[in-house]
């Protein structure tokens, strides 16, 4: 119903994901709230309303305190999720599922 008040709100205070790319070595994400997952060859992050991953080889994070985040590697794939309660409930529903070895249909 005020889904275009929540947009902006988004919008005037900045609260959207921003993303740069310098070629395949670089990626600078604005608005980063936090990071889920990190390895030098797979990163998951939460930024605004999204889920971030990137995939690649001997990923780094550098400078994450000043509200964003920059990643340096080899960056192979970039893939976007939209972060929900749907999504998170079916999230923590499959990790509940896999951690009891229960199956649903």
């Amino acid at each position: 119903m005020f889904e275009w008040l929540a947009e902006l709100t988004r919008e005037t205070l900045y609260l959207n994901s921003g993303i740069h790319i310098s070629d395949n070595k670089e990626l600078i994400i604005d608005n980063c709230r936090r990071i889920e997952e990190y390895n030098e060859v797979y990163m998951r992050l939460v930024s605004g309303g999204l889920y971030i991953s990137i995939h690649g080889n001997g990923l780094r994070a550098y400078d994450f305190r000043t509200g964003g985040l920059v990643i340096r590697g080899y960056i192979e794939k970039i893939e976007f999720t939209e972060r929900n309660k749907h999504n998170e409930r079916e999230i923590k529903r499959i990790y509940e599922d896999k951690r009891t070895g229960e199956e649903t249909l």
